[in-house]
């Protein structure tokens, strides 16, 4: 009945999703569609072929967003995880301090944080640079990622790491073997919120990355703002993808008996 139950959500998750992105994919194959018709006079193949060719830079930008995304993603852990812990799991003096700090990026809208760093950037000749990007991506990701794995932490015993440090592991065997599956559910929702958010980033890439190191959502908006629907339509729906299936992960990791975000039952 559980796992019915799961299925359904899940399936009904997609459906929502995948609902407003129909008249996209309609649009991407339509050569003429003018109102009041329901569906295109004209079909056409074209916006799919411009994408597919080197000229759009549709390749480019998303070989570029999948990097950065990944890059991200895997500092957001180095440096959220043990972050996480530590203030889900112990007391100390300024924590208060630690944790309303955590939460500025995700209060200051992206554009005024980024026009500060820009300038530390110019100094530091990481502007225009594929790292000077991934860096300014940490700044919204990691708060995602430590508030989320913060709640796994906080109904996370440490009994078992004793266990099996009492038996005679070290601290590397304890990590793989006993934290590691233990916060794994928790651990992979948070890599994809982080994916995501970096995914989706738009003003930092153009101010850090100057124009130089070109994303998905840069190509995508110049086909928006224009007159171009079934271009932009066909780039839209490649932006989309990724985010649908991460959230189609998300879900199932969701689904599942774990402590993600702080109660979806016990690990």
């Amino acid at each position: 009945m559980k796992k019915a139950l799961r299925w359904f959500v899940l399936i009904g998750i997609v459906v929502v999703s995948l609902a407003p992105i129909l008249p996209q994919f309609v649009w991407s194959f339509s050569h003429r569609w003018l109102f009041p018709a329901l569906l295109p006079t004209t079909w056409s193949t074209e916006p799919w072929e411009y994408v597919m060719t080197p000229t759009s830079r549709v390749g480019e930008g998303f070989a570029n967003s999948l990097a950065i995304a990944v890059v991200v993603s895997i500092f957001s852990i180095l440096v959220g995880l043990p972050a996480a812990r530590a203030l889900a799991l112990h007391d100390f003096r300024g924590k208060s301090a630690v944790e309303w700090l955590l939460m500025v990026p995700i209060i200051v809208p992206g554009i005024v944080a980024t026009m500060g760093i820009h300038q530390v950037f110019i100094r530091l000749n990481l502007t225009d640079t594929f790292i000077g990007v991934c860096l300014v991506h940490l700044i919204p990701c990691i708060p995602y990622m430590v508030l989320v794995m913060s709640s796994v932490f906080a109904n996370y015993g440490t009994e078992l790491e004793d266990t099996a440090r009492t038996l005679g592991a070290g601290n590397f065997n304890v990590v793989r073997y006993v934290t590691l599956p233990g916060i794994l559910p928790g651990l992979v929702v948070a890599t994809m919120f982080t994916f995501l958010i970096s995914w989706g980033q738009y003003i930092t890439t153009v101010l850090i990355g100057g124009g130089v190191i070109i994303t998905l959502p840069m190509v995508l908006f110049p086909f928006i703002s224009g007159t171009n629907y079934s271009t932009a339509a066909a780039v839209s729906l490649i932006f989309v993808a990724p985010a649908i299936l991460v959230l189609i992960l998300t879900s199932r990791q969701l689904g599942r008996e774990s402590s993600v975000m702080g109660g979806f039952g016990r690990l």
